[in-house]
């Protein structure tokens, strides 16, 4: 597998400091990353590893969690649109959304489906990147135009951006896995997102990507990139029963790729008070040790539900609810933030 490596003039560059700087670093700090080797012109190290230490150190970098759950309709695009403007309008974050998952939803709720049909019939979303990696000698993916800057029906969100999405995932996502290797076999069908993505992605404060509603190639190109994870649920036996999978399957890959993968935690959504189901499976959550599960609980309302619509509001408690929704996924990005900065 490629690796990025990267050396200690690399990483004084990275982090705005002097060579020196990181030298004491190294010396300093035990939790600093071992290098992988040490070359006569000295040692270098892997990329993911500084970022994630130069992260935790407070230094500018980006924080990449992928929302995940196998169930559909549990809320997962929901939760990542509302964390993605709540951190744009409320933290004053700046914000990448990427939509992995071919519903699309995330996109048409941050652009309206008629903006979207316009990108996909050009070509400009996240599935002409996967084809490219398919047919190598026809690459038409540009990030500059597939970019969308500035998105969000909300007037008081101005700091979220999006990668788009499109339908034509479904049928690209069965066929990565064959994509040829390149010279030196240096291309990886998990590697796609991450080589197309690079040269932007510190210019965001957070990334929040969409993943499929499963563990497949395209799922992984988002776990690639991410620090950790969040898993949106209703708390039921259906919505959660994939939950103790999808905690060993990202452990699994983590591993394999030696970079480290949090399970950040699980989110109760469309929770509903009245619910014995829901009571009982929200304490079972609150006790297992698959992942951590979120202080703050999503109830099932009407309001929510309806801001999947593309209408134009002024601010985010008209979008969200005036009676108390837009508070609880306030409450709930400040515990997103607190968790990845940990």
């Amino acid at each position: 597998m490629e690796e990025d490596l990267v050396s200690l003039f690399e990483i004084a560059e990275l982090a705005g400091v002097s060579p020196s700087a990181v030298s004491n670093w190294r010396k300093r700090h035990a939790d600093f990353p071992e290098p992988v080797a040490e070359l006569r012109s000295g040692p270098v190290f892997r990329l993911p590893q500084v970022r994630s230490w130069l992260r935790k150190r407070r230094v500018p970098m980006a924080s990449v969690v992928s929302v995940i759950n196998l169930k559909g309709g549990v809320g997962k695009t929901t939760t990542t649109i509302a964390l993605a403007e709540i951190l744009s309008g409320v933290h004053r974050k700046k914000v990448l959304v990427v939509d992995l998952d071919p519903q699309t939803n995330a996109t048409t709720m941050l652009i309206g489906e008629d903006s979207w049909r316009k990108l996909n019939d050009a070509e400009r979303t996240l599935a002409r990147l996967f084809k490219d990696a398919l047919d190598p000698a026809n690459k038409k993916f540009s990030l500059e135009d597939t970019l969308q800057t500035g998105v969000s029906n909300v007037r008081d969100v101005r700091t979220v951006d999006l990668l788009p999405s499109s339908l034509d995932l479904i049928d690209v996502q069965d066929r990565i896995a064959s994509m040829p290797m390149g010279q030196f076999f240096a291309e990886n069908p998990i590697d796609i997102l991450r080589k197309a993505i690079k040269p932007i992605i510190d210019d965001y404060d957070i990334v929040l990507i969409d993943c499929p509603p499963n563990l497949g190639i395209i799922t992984l190109n988002g776990l690639r990139i991410s620090a950790g994870y969040v898993i949106p649920t209703i708390p039921d036996v259906l919505s959660t029963y994939g939950i103790p999978q999808i905690v060993r399957r990202v452990g699994d890959f983590s591993k394999a790729i030696a970079e480290s993968i949090e399970p950040f935690g699980i989110i109760t959504t469309k929770y509903r008070e009245q619910s014995t189901i829901h009571k009982r499976v929200k304490r079972q959550l609150a006790a297992e040790k698959d992942a951590p599960l979120f202080k703050t609980v999503i109830p099932e309302n009407n309001q929510i539900a309806g801001a999947a619509d593309f209408a134009a509001v002024g601010t985010l408690r008209q979008k969200w609810g005036y009676q108390g929704q837009f508070d609880l996924y306030s409450e709930l990005a400040t515990e997103l933030l607190t968790r990845v900065a940990s």
